[in-house]
C-alpha cells in the first residue's frame, strides 16, 4: 500500500511522457538528431503524413521507423534549412501516454530540397504531433501533419499538372 507522500513524489505517466516530448522539441531546436533517435525505443514508428519529396528515380515517403527514415528526413531538413527552429505553442498528455503538440517549425531554405529550388525563402508553418511515449518514458510512435500546399507556397515552389 503507497501512503499519500508516495504519491505525490511519484511521476505521472502524463508528466513523464510530457517530459520526454518536451526533451524531444529541444534537441530539434538544437540540431541534435542523436539525441532525438535516442528519446525514442529501437523500434519507434515514424509517420509524417503529408511528407513526400520527388526524387528524380523514385518518391520518397515519410513513413518507416524513427531510427531509419526519421532520422534520415531530420538530418536532411536540418542540412537543407540550417537555421531550422521550432517554437511549442502546447503539449497535452494523458495518463496512456498520448501527447498532442501543436508547434510552429520554420527555417530558412539554404540548399534544393527534392525539387523545391533553394530561393533562400524562410518558411514559418504550424504542425501537429501526435507521440505515444511508453512507461519508461521513451517515445515510441510520432506522426505529424501540416499543410504540405502551404510550406511549398513559402518556399516559393508551385506545382503544376
Amino acid at each position: 500500500m503507497s501512503t499519500a507522500a508516495e504519491n505525490t513524489t511519484r511521476t505521472s505517466r502524463a508528466e513523464l511522457a510530457k517530459s520526454a516530448v518536451i526533451a524531444f522539441f529541444d534537441a530539434y531546436r538544437a540540431h541534435d538528431v542523436e539525441r532525438m533517435v535516442d528519446l525514442c525505443t529501437d523500434n519507434a514508428n515514424f509517420r509524417y503524413v503529408p511528407f513526400e519529396v520527388w526524387m528524380r528515380q523514385r518518391v520518397v515517403y515519410g513513413d518507416g521507423k524513427v531510427r531509419t527514415v526519421g532520422k534520415a528526413i531530420w538530418t536532411t531538413l536540418i542540412d537543407t534549412f540550417p537555421d531550422l527552429s521550432n517554437v511549442v505553442h502546447s503539449v497535452r498528455a494523458d495518463e496512456e501516454g498520448n501527447v498532442a503538440v501543436q508547434v510552429d517549425i520554420n527555417g530558412t531554405q539554404a540548399k534544393d530540397f527534392g525539387v523545391i529550388a533553394c530561393r533562400g525563402e524562410y518558411f514559418n508553418l504550424p504542425h501537429l504531433f501526435l507521440f505515444r511515449v511508453t512507461d519508461e518514458g521513451l517515445i515510441d510512435d510520432i506522426v505529424a501533419y501540416w499543410d504540405n500546399v502551404d510550406w511549398k507556397q513559402q518556399l516559393g515552389w508551385l506545382e503544376v499538372d
